[in-house]
């Protein structure tokens, strides 16, 4: 399955859909996911986030070119042991991103809502990574690039593969 290019809410139904469908046709035959994507709109990419979760295969994840926002976010979402990237990727983490306009009570209400996803990205950042909620939230405060080195050593990938004979 490939995510190249903004997460939106196509996209999000069709990688779903692939998901589902490969799952149905061999529950433990491992499923790839390559990823080259500048992110997108978050509640597509937890859509996504959430049926790697619920199906049954394992779920290799693969960041060819750049991962970033919600893109790094699903690229860390892998099965552990299961998350690449090729050597000269990058990967950017970073707070949701939000704007909003209408009257003040509506925007002090869209505020709210970014701020308890900004909590719970951070913490399932904390839970797939292996780092403290503090240290994510600091890291998400603003645009953080890593190299696929500084990724791996972070946690979000457990691997750095710079051809397929290597993974195998």
């Amino acid at each position: 399955i490939f995510i190249n290019g903004e997460i939106n809410d196509d996209i999000s139904a069709l990688v779903c859909a692939q998901l589902l469908s490969l799952e149905s046709d061999n529950p433990d035959k491992e499923i790839s996911l390559y990823i080259n994507s500048p992110g997108g709109v978050v509640t597509s990419g937890f859509a996504i986030y959430d049926t790697m979760q619920y199906i049954s295969c394992p779920v290799s994840t693969v960041c060819m070119g750049f991962a970033a926002s919600m893109g790094s976010f699903l690229l860390m979402a892998g099965t552990p042991g299961r998350r690449i990237s090729l050597p000269n990727a990058t990967i950017l983490l970073h707070q949701p991103l939000g704007g909003f306009q209408g009257q003040a009570s509506d925007i002090q209400r869209h505020a709210e809502r970014i701020g308890r996803t900004k909590r719970h990205m951070a913490e399932l950042y904390a839970q797939h990574c292996g780092r403290s909620y503090e240290e994510v939230e600091r890291t998400l405060d603003r645009d953080h690039f890593m190299t696929a080195r500084e990724a791996q050593s972070w946690g979000i990938v457990d691997h750095v593969f710079d051809t397929r004979k290597k993974a195998a």
